[in-house]
């Protein structure tokens, strides 16, 4: 005879616990549906899961947009044994991945490819160039009916500013109507610099105090504000008001804080770290991505250079592609060198890719079937190449990535739920991404 006792709830209270009996009722209410108690356990779980909070792997993300639809062909993923009219006229140059290759305007970027992630199957079906930007901004196709928040704004709502910062900066400024706070509270919205890093004199607007303005002024004119904004607030909510009490509040925190508005100035780096990145608008406008996300801020968004080439491509990705290539890599290895890469997340993307084929402008044309996006640090794992296009560049032949599974990943990285629900106006929960999944073969 067996010496196996069965386990009883009082021997082993850590496994096994008394109904509630709110669970007794639920157990009648699904029974009443059609539902099996194994259907109402994993029912239970999911909603266990969603309301727990995730582990972050990033502290802060780092957007590169390269407006205008980057030909992938010419930057991440050439196809150097195509034939010539679909080659395109840049060669290909070998990567720190064994086997893979990179543009030949991308020697830089080629020898630290072992620590970041290329995916060469992006992929979504628009081909204007705001329909495919609210793609890439928000992860939501355009929609009639509902403005998107852009995922900064997002960011912005679910984890809030660190050390007096904003939490969502836009270098040099809000790029396009997409980047906005959407259905969220303006409040939610991009602090922008206003001016170019790579500017002569550059200076942030509206960072410093005004001439003549001593700190005993600055303190009086505040209380002052905070008098009249209480008294407009008794007889109004709304939307606007609380938006502009956060924008003071927000604002009266970097004018008064040395620390934050240090996070801005450029002029600290040395002058071999400035020429590192590049004394030009990628390089400085990267390096200033660094300081504010070294500094607290959460989601950095900075658009560089303009990628609509439908002629010259050739022409066009030797002037740009450079200096980008440049910055890119020191971003990467400096954020590495400083122990920041594994919780900065840095995104490359552009609204779509370009045609497959070469036209008689020798340019290419939109093409969002198929185009490429890159990921560094932030739990994605390092020297890998996700996916494929087929041998022409024109279709995904291998794991096509989709702008939901992106940016459910993404999120999942920052620690945000991707399924949580947001209220948008008239009380309507909407999905940060709907239909989304966290790719887990991208991660670390």
């Amino acid at each position: 005879m067996s010496n196996i006792q069965p386990v009883t709830w009082q021997d082993d209270p850590a496994h096994f616990r008394k109904p509630s009996r709110r669970e007794f009722l639920y157990s009648g209410l699904v029974g009443g549906l059609g539902l099996t108690l194994g259907d109402f356990f994993k029912l239970r779980a999911a909603e266990q899961a969603l309301s727990e909070p995730l582990v972050a792997r990033a502290e802060a993300l780092i957007h590169i947009y390269l407006p205008g639809g980057c030909a992938h062909q010419e930057t991440w993923d050439p196809k150097p044994f195509a034939p010539i009219e679909y080659r395109g006229p840049l060669s290909a140059i070998d990567t720190a991945i064994p086997g893979v290759k990179f543009s030949q305007y991308m020697q830089n970027t080629a020898k630290i490819a072992d620590r970041i992630t290329v995916v060469r199957s992006m992929t979504h079906g628009e081909a204007a160039h705001e329909r495919g930007t609210h793609n890439m901004f928000t992860g939501y196709r355009p929609s009639p009916a509902l403005r998107f928040p852009s995922m900064g704004s997002v960011v912005s709502h679910e984890l809030g500013s660190r050390n007096n910062l904003p939490p969502y900066v836009c270098i040099p400024n809000m790029p396009n109507e997409f980047a906005g706070s959407g259905y969220l509270s303006t409040a939610h919205g991009p602090f922008s610099l206003g001016s170019d890093p790579a500017a002569a004199g550059f200076a942030v607007r509206d960072l410093n105090m005004g001439a003549g303005i001593t700190s005993e002024r600055f303190d009086r004119r505040r209380d002052i504000l905070s008098t009249v904004d209480e008294h407009f607030r008794t007889l109004e909510k709304s939307d606007s008001l609380t938006a502009m009490d956060s924008f003071y509040q927000a604002a009266y925190a970097l004018v008064s804080s040395k620390e934050a508005r240090e996070a801005f100035n450029l002029t600290a780096e040395p002058d071999a770290v400035r020429n590192a990145y590049g004394r030009n608008e990628a390089g400085q406008r990267m390096l200033m991505a660094r300081r504010l996300v070294q500094s607290g801020v959460r989601f950095v968004s900075l658009t560089y250079g303009g990628w609509d080439h439908h002629a010259g491509v050739a022409k066009a990705m030797e002037k740009q592609l450079p200096s980008f290539d440049q910055a890119y890599a020191a971003l990467v290895k400096d954020l590495d060198d400083r122990g920041m890469l594994d919780k900065t997340l840095v995104m490359v993307s552009s609204e779509f890719g370009r045609t497959p084929k070469i036209n008689k402008d020798a340019g290419r044309d939109h093409w969002p079937r198929v185009f490429s996006v890159a990921f560094a640090g932030g739990g994605f794992k390092r020297g890998l190449v996700y996916g494929s296009s087929d041998p022409t560049g024109g279709e995904p032949d291998q794991n096509p990535l989709t702008v939901e599974n992106m940016a459910a990943t993404v999120f999942n990285q920052l620690g945000i739920q991707p399924e949580k629900k947001l209220m948008a106006p008239g009380n309507r929960p909407i999905d940060i991404v709907r239909n989304g999944q966290v790719v887990t073969d991208l991660l670390a």
